[in-house]
């Protein structure tokens, strides 16, 4: 997904006037932190907070970049979490970290972010899974459909042993290491305005549909399995390609909707929980294993803190998104349990059509198996659910 485009959630001209003067004064990062402590165009507050970050950067041993796609104030209708992941290792390695972040895509987006991280460039950056699995291929495992689509199940997963050893262990030897995964709802079945009366409730209604597909060859698969057309459209295209009929639907979750402004372009949203539209925050691992003992543990002590942090978020950042769709005529359902069947039925992960795909990115149908054990098992972190 592109970045938002706006400072915050309602910014004003004085907003940017002062943020662009306090960055071009006194440092980007400066500019950051006067945001997240609500001092910005306060001239004292912001003088101590540049202070404050100049303190912290002279006296840490190591600064930590971390890049992300997404402006700041976007945690409140998105879970991105970037302020506090950077409190946090700064405050767990006890100023020995001092993280230089640079939001709003200034180093990019997506798989540029993760292709900066992997080559040193940067130390860790914020980008989703489906950016992420060009670099770590294993990663894609998440995206064949109806398995561990449920906040849960992912959170049960990703956090699971045999992921650890089956996928992150091929991610480490891509170069990366995963600071923290996140969960920010499954995808939906989300129709544009104007295309039929009422919601879709099985993979009946969506066939024949000119359903808008990002890169993803599984994703491709999964709609055509269901009956719908697969029509791959660049990001920044779609919102045009709805209205303009070139497109009939699209699956972003809803606080992803909400972010990007589809309030007034979708009117039906489905909870088909086909697969976990999540993220992650990768690092460096050659950078990450350049510390010592204790630091490297400090940095990952803080970045499971901000996890905990996003899991806790998820509700909030959703009830923000479905309160302000909702204001805008946006209509939600959820499938009943044989509606939800008759989707899975026709795609789920179950299928053979998928065995090729779980032996190419885990190694056999014995690993996926599994992993999707994993999946179903509460691993003792709760996360609410859509």
């Amino acid at each position: 997904m592109d970045p938002e485009k706006t400072l915050t959630d309602t910014p004003s001209n004085e907003d940017r006037r002062n943020f662009l003067k306090l960055a071009g004064t006194a440092g980007f990062t400066v500019a950051v932190a006067a945001v997240g402590a609500g001092t910005l165009g306060v001239a004292p507050a912001e003088a101590q907070t540049a202070k404050e970050e100049a303190d912290r950067e002279a006296a840490a041993e190591h600064v930590m970049t971390i890049a992300t796609a997404y402006r700041l104030g976007t945690t409140r209708t998105f879970p991105v979490m970037q302020l506090h992941l950077k409190e946090n290792i700064q405050n767990a390695s006890r100023g020995k970290v001092y993280v230089r972040l640079v939001p709003n895509g200034s180093l990019g987006a997506g798989a540029a972010l993760a292709e900066k991280v992997q080559n040193g460039t940067i130390q860790a950056a914020q980008h989703s899974m489906a950016n992420f699995a060009p670099f770590a291929p294993a990663v894609d495992i998440i995206n064949l459909p109806f398995w561990c689509g449920e906040n849960q199940k992912f959170v049960n997963l990703v956090t699971s042993d045999i992921w650890k050893a089956e996928v992150d262990a091929r991610v480490a030897a891509s170069g990366f290491k995963v600071l923290l995964y996140q969960p920010v709802d499954p995808r939906t079945v989300s129709l544009r305005r104007g295309l039929r009366d009422a919601p879709v409730k099985t993979p009946e209604d969506i066939r024949g549909l000119k359903f808008r597909v990002p890169g993803s060859k599984i994703l491709a698969q999964t709609y055509s399995m269901l009956g719908a057309n697969p029509t791959p459209i660049a990001w920044g295209e779609t919102p045009s390609a709805l209205r303009q009929g070139v497109a009939d639907a699209l699956d972003p979750n809803t606080m992803g909707l909400n972010l990007f402004g589809f309030k007034d372009i979708v009117e039906h949203v489905t909870f088909t929980r086909t697969v976990p539209d999540g993220g992650v925050y990768s690092c460096n691992m050659g950078w990450l294993e350049g510390l010592d003992t204790d630091t490297r543990e400090a940095v990952e002590w803080g970045a499971h803190i901000t996890f905990l942090q996003n899991l806790a978020q998820v509700p909030s950042s959703r009830n923000y998104a479905i309160n302000e769709m909702s204001a805008a005529g946006v209509n939600f359902y959820a499938p009943t349990e044989d509606e939800q069947a008759q989707w899975i039925e026709a795609a789920g992960a179950q299928k053979p059509e998928w065995d090729d795909v779980k032996k190419e990115l885990v190694g056999s149908l014995a690993t996926f198996d599994k992993l999707k054990e994993a999946a179903e098992n509460f691993g003792g972190l709760y996360v609410h659910d859509a």
